[in-house]
């Protein structure tokens, strides 16, 4: 096997900059580079940190130097980190310093491939490492390191083992006929299924909250030109994004900005206001603004209270789906002359992006409207769209086996779709042997890691 090396720290000045190498020979070449005043590095205690120098030609520091002794490390094999002053260039020259050692540039996620290879992480652990370092939000963070848990590993293999249970009691069956097993076979196998197809569903079910916590809550601000949408926007970041003038039509185009809220991620998108218009950059923009209504989570109707209500406004009600829309009665900081309460909307709520009245309540509703609150903590949520694939895939094949069965059909049919259901949920962990999605999810991490 070969030694592989990369610096793991984030490019650019900083107090420390971590150099790892993996291998079956980084010990030597680590005594090769690191001097120590009283102990060899060959003899260094596992796990220890050990201040020294590094010398390797003109090239030296006064660093710290960590041995993990294989197969009690990462990869599972030997690892040597140092950990250096964190400039770009001493951390450079080390770094040149190891390849001339002996090591080799290491690829994206080459560390944890071969950590998945040595059995010390599955792919859906893998995964939950990528989305915690990439992680916008607290949410994410805690879904990430569920990840890194097992939890999802745990239920999957649960499920594999239950088929591969079936499986064999289908064997049996075909390998005995004429001990005319197959009726209580049908039986047996159903009720295996059954809880396999239940845990499937209920992993599922998650999905559509887990899309939430990665994306973020989409949330449309939607009305007319003058509205107030783009102060909106700016109340609800707490600092001026969006250009905001008296001349209609200043928003244009769309304009997206996240915001966090009790851990949560939230995606504002800022429309340009509804009306008709002979420009055709503002027509576009308009058009724009009416497609996002497909694929906003949340509306936010922002009606400007201050003055009547006029054909725009009821055009643009016409629009919306009450149920996933927040009627927002801007400036209510000046007379009322639109009674908010005749326009049928469930959820209004009274602001004024000027005093900043109401936008925290506006927050708290987002944040009900989203179903956080209903989160067990603990329970698995999928975040990972080709989990959520795999799991889709073998409960429609789980279906078939249990239609099927239903149907008298000869069991050799049964037999496939619950092989291939073991395959797909295997996809997830990497229990399949499915060398591209290995390569692809490996191709996702930094170089180091």
């Amino acid at each position: 096997m070969g030694n592989i090396v990369a610096i793991s720290t984030a490019m650019g000045n900083g107090g420390i900059s971590i150099i790892r190498m993996s291998g079956d020979d980084v010990l030597n070449i680590a005594s090769r580079v690191f001097s120590h005043p009283k102990i060899d590095v060959k003899n260094f205690e596992p796990r220890k940190m050990y201040l020294g120098t590094f010398h390797y030609e003109n090239v030296y520091d006064k660093c710290m130097c960590v041995y993990f002794k294989a197969p009690y490390s990462y990869t599972g094999e030997d690892v040597i980190e140092f950990q250096c002053h964190g400039g770009i260039t001493i951390s450079n020259l080390i770094y040149e310093s190891l390849i001339k050692s002996g090591c080799t540039p290491a690829t994206k996620g080459e560390f944890s491939k071969i950590a998945f290879l040595n059995g010390k992480l599955t792919l859906d652990e893998a995964e939950g490492v990528v989305d915690m370092i990439n992680a916008e939000s607290e949410s994410e963070i805690r879904a990430g390191y569920d990840l890194t848990l097992g939890k999802l590993k745990s239920d999957v293999e649960d499920m594999q083992n239950g088929l591969t249970t079936t499986l064999a009691k289908i064997e049996v069956a075909l390998d005995y006929p004429e001990e005319d097993l197959e009726k209580e076979t049908y039986i047996d196998i159903k009720n295996a299924l059954l809880p396999v197809k239940e845990k499937i569903e209920k992993i599922l079910s998650t999905a559509d909250t887990g899309r939430l916590i990665k994306d973020g809550v989409k949330i449309l601000i939607f009305g007319k030109t003058n509205a107030g949408k783009s102060s909106l926007l700016n109340a609800l970041l707490g600092y001026d994004r969006a250009i905001v003038t008296d001349i209609e039509g200043t928003t244009r185009d769309t304009l997206e900005e996240t915001y966090i809220y009790k851990g949560y991620k939230f995606v504002l998108i800022d429309s340009a206001g509804i009306r008709k218009s002979d420009n055709l950059v503002e027509t576009i923009g308009i058009e724009k603004s009416i497609d996002g209504l497909k694929y906003a989570d949340i509306v936010l109707f922002v009606v400007d209270t201050s003055i009547p209500l006029d054909d725009n406004d009821y055009d643009i009600m016409s629009r919306l789906n009450v149920k996933n829309t927040v009627l927002i009665a801007n400036k209510s900081d000046l007379k009322q002359v639109v009674d908010v309460d005749k326009l049928g909307f469930d959820t209004i709520i009274k602001i004024s992006s000027k005093t900043g009245e109401g936008v925290d309540n506006l927050k708290e509703k987002l944040y009900d409207m989203a179903k956080f609150g209903s989160i067990n903590n603990g329970s698995i949520i999928i975040t990972n769209a080709r989990h959520r694939d795999a799991l889709k895939d073998a409960l429609d094949l789980i279906n078939n086996a249990l239609d099927a069965i239903d149907n008298v059909k000869e069991l050799d049919l049964v037999t496939m779709d619950i092989k291939d259901a073991w395959l797909r949920l295997g996809d997830i962990t990497g229990n399949s042997d499915n060398e591209n999605i290995i390569n692809e999810i490996f191709s996702k991490f930094c170089v180091g890691k």
